[in-house]
């Protein structure tokens, strides 16, 4: 239980640490960007979620954006990102 906190901790540390090197408005815990919102690749030159979200919304390869989004977020962010453009990934049987 002690080791899980510590993690929990370092985790939290990490993120308070890395995303503030985000661009700003692309961290907080609205990680989501909204459908409307047009998010350009020249303001956030490949980084944060917002421009992970666009990428998948705009069924590009997502390849790049991840790359630079976890340079500044955690699997966890960028794994909720994902998941509210496109929802639970169902493998086919």
């Amino acid at each position: 239980e002690e080791e899980k906190g510590q993690q929990i901790a370092n985790v939290a540390n990490w993120q308070r640490a890395r995303n503030a090197l985000a661009p700003s408005g692309e961290t907080s815990h609205s990680h989501m960007a909204d459908a409307d919102e047009v998010v350009e690749p020249e303001v956030h030159d490949g980084h944060g979620l917002g421009y992970l979200q666009q990428t998948a919304r705009d069924r590009r390869n997502v390849f790049a954006a991840l790359m630079e989004a976890v340079k500044t977020h955690s699997l966890g962010q960028i794994s909720h990102a994902l998941y509210d453009v496109g929802g639970e990934y169902r493998r086919n049987m």
